[in-house]
This record gives structure tokens, sequence and C-alpha cells, in this order.
């Protein structure tokens, strides 16, 4: 556990004081591709002699190898090449896997794994990973997603931990959490294209993805506990169709990226993306910023106050202050759209850095801390609202 507090603190600073700039500057040059688990004590699920480790690994190795084809501009890292594990315990093993990628310098951080569901054994389909708590992990809901990966989840019975980890969820959208997102839905589009059941983006406290310093997402290929998915994923074909949806995903991001850090006008990805939910909410991916202030474990503390009876704020003209960022958009939205719910109306638009420029908050204070009395209220329609400080229309650090 130590140890592991160690890997938190380290994230954290970085999160904190790292590259802020991502897509401003040489675009994507190093992604990492991490085949999950691996060696005799870590091998993943196994169902009819096929263990998990090997269906990443086989997957991971042929993704590699088309884009080293297909981009060859782009530097391919592996967390591990052959069957062997990277540390003596779990923890030990998670590190090592982002040690390698921030090591390495990566742009990118794809973790393949295969997921299993043994009391659902009908459940199929494809799902990716992004870094966040989710309310079925708050309620230690007992689903295959959350048994799947509940050995490699972050313990937030610690108060401490906790106050962290979710400071640092808040503080990620400042730096990678947008292109995180971005990635896990492409990711899923073409997961869809090549004729996969489709089962969203979702978020999880996942270690390995904590723990790297870039944008990272974790993509379950399908159900080893249904035996059609079993066959397809063990077998030649279904390992290439499955490399060569993901490589093509890799191939839609690195042109996105390597476009905006080449100064080109790109008003968005595919429409189809921006629309789609995450964990079936109805809140288009424009609701994900990058533009996040850093809170203290105090003010973290602060935010879980129950707040149901705080009046709403008082309109102010304030040239600088702190205000709510419900959503960000690459497009300007009129205060009066429908998606801004029962807000409508009462939002203001603000510039601030990313791909989603445009940043639509609710509310003018003077203090952070009148800021986040009224937060509580606000994420009640608006789940992902967080507090962001702002000077003359624009957000500023």
């Amino acid at each position: 556990m130590k140890h592991f507090f160690c890997i938190i603190l380290v994230a954290f600073s970085l999160i904190f004081f790292g590259e802020q700039t991502y897509a401003q500057g040489a675009g994507v040059k190093v992604i990492v591709i991490d085949a999950g688990h691996g060696g005799s004590s870590f091998p993943g699920a196994i169902y009819k002699g096929v263990k998990e480790k090997d269906i990443n690994l086989k997957v991971a190795l042929k993704l590699g190898t088309l884009i080293e084809k297909e981009l060859p501009q782009v530097k391919v890292v592996y967390t591990r090449t052959t069957d062997k594990a990277l540390g003596n315990s779990l923890n030990e093993d998670l590190s090592a896997r982002a040690n390698i990628a921030n090591k390495a310098g990566g742009d990118f951080f794809i973790s393949i794994h295969a997921n299993a569901a043994p009391k659902a054994t009908s459940v199929m389909g494809a799902e990716t990973i992004i870094m966040g708590e989710s309310e079925k992990e708050t309620r230690y809901n007992e689903d295959a997603l959350y048994n799947a990966n509940k050995e490699e989840l972050i313990d937030m019975s610690d108060e401490n931990t906790a106050a962290m980890v979710r400071a640092y969820i808040q503080n990620l959208q400042f730096t990678y959490g947008e292109y995180s997102e971005m990635m896990a839905r492409i990711m899923q589009k073409h997961y869809v294209k090549g004729g996969r059941n489709d089962r969203k983006v979702k978020r999880q406290l996942l270690k390995v993805l904590y723990a790297t310093d870039m944008p990272s997402v974790l993509t379950e290929l399908g159900f080893m506990s249904n035996a059609k998915e079993l066959a397809y994923m063990n077998s030649e074909k279904g390992q290439n169709e499955l490399a060569r949806m993901l490589c093509n995903a890799v191939k839609e991001y690195v042109g996105y990226i390597n476009r905006l850090s080449g100064g080109a006008d790109i008003s968005s990805v595919e429409q189809g993306e921006r629309e789609e939910p995450v964990e079936q909410e109805t809140v288009a991916v424009e609701e994900k910023s990058v533009a996040q202030t850093p809170v203290t474990k105090q003010e973290v503390k602060s935010q879980s106050v129950n707040s149901s009876e705080t009046p709403a704020p008082e309109e102010k003209d304030l040239q600088e202050g702190y205000t709510i960022q419900l959503m960000a958009s690459d497009k300007q939205i009129k205060s009066s759209d429908a998606q801004f719910k029962s807000y409508r109306g009462k939002v203001k638009s603000y510039i601030g850095s990313g791909v989603l420029k445009y940043k639509y908050c609710y509310g003018s204070f003077s203090s952070r801390s009148e800021a986040v009395r009224e937060l509580t209220a606000v994420k009640r329609s608006f789940k992902d609202a967080f507090v962001v400080r702002y000077s003359q229309g624009k957000i500023v650090k």
C-alpha cells in the first residue's frame, strides 16, 4: 500500500505540474501498447483452457505491427512482447507498465484486455475504459466490469487516498482527460464498424490509467465467458480483425491530433463520436473539458458537503473570479440550447485551452469556496461539472 501511495503522489504531481499543451506540441510520436496481464502469476481470466494474457498479447503485437506499417512516423513501444509478469505483486506489475510508458515519453497509452461475466454468459461486446469514478463503483456494484477489474482498482476506502484521487480526476480534465475520452469514443466507433456489439465508453478507477502521464485508455475486446466471443478472440481471424479495428481508430486519432498540432482548422471529430453517451448518459462529449484549476484536498472535501438547500448564486458582473463549468465545445452554442437543461439562459461562454475551447459555465463567484458550495447542486444536472477560474472572459490556470 505504501508503494502504491507513492505512485499516487507521483501521478498527482505530474498532472499538476506536467505538460499542459498536449495537442499543441509535435503531435503523436510514441504510442505505448500494453498487453494486459502476463506470466504465471497474472494470467487474467481463463475459460476452456484459454488465458486472457495470451489473447491480449497476440492482439497487442498484431496492432503494433499494423501501426508500424501504416504509421511509420509513430514509434510503437510495448510493455511486454512475451508471456511475462512485470512485477512480483499486482501493484508492482501495474506500476511497471505505467513506468515503461512514462519513460518512453508516450503520447498515448492503450491497454488491451478481455472481459468476463461468469454469471451472465450471454453478455458480449467491446467497451473502452477511461480514468474516472463511476456511480457503479461508489455503490460497489457487482457487475461484470467491476468484478473483472476489482483487483486492479484503486482502494477508495482510505479518506486521504480518495480525496487525492478525486482531485486528480478533476485536474485530469485540465490535461489529458479530453483526449482519452476522444480516443475511447473513436475506438468504440471502429468496433461498431467491425461488427462488434457496442458496450460504450466507461469510467473506472484503474491503477494503470492513473499512473500514466499521457492520454490513456483500457479496452476490453470482448467476453471470454461468452462461448462465441471466446472462440472469436482466440482465433487468428478474430485477432486480426480486432487489431485492424484498433489500428483504424489509432490512425483516425493520430491524424486528428497531428492536424491540430500543425494548426489546421479542424472543427471536431466526427459528429457521431460527440453524440454518443458515456455510461449511457445523455450528456455529449462537449461536457468534458481540459480547462481545470488545481484544487486542494480541503476543497475536495468541501465538495462532499450536502448543499441541497444552497440558494442559487446572485448574478455578478465580475471581471475575474470563479465559475462552474458545465460543459465545453469546439463550437459556439446558444445559452438557450436544450442541452443546458435547467440552466438554459443562465449559461455564459468563456474561452479556454484545448480542443474544445468554448467553455460553458454557470454563476460568478468571488471566491473558490463560494463556487464549491454551489457545485453540489449543479452536479445533479451535470455530474462532471467543476470549478474553474476566469479572467477577462477567459478560463485561466
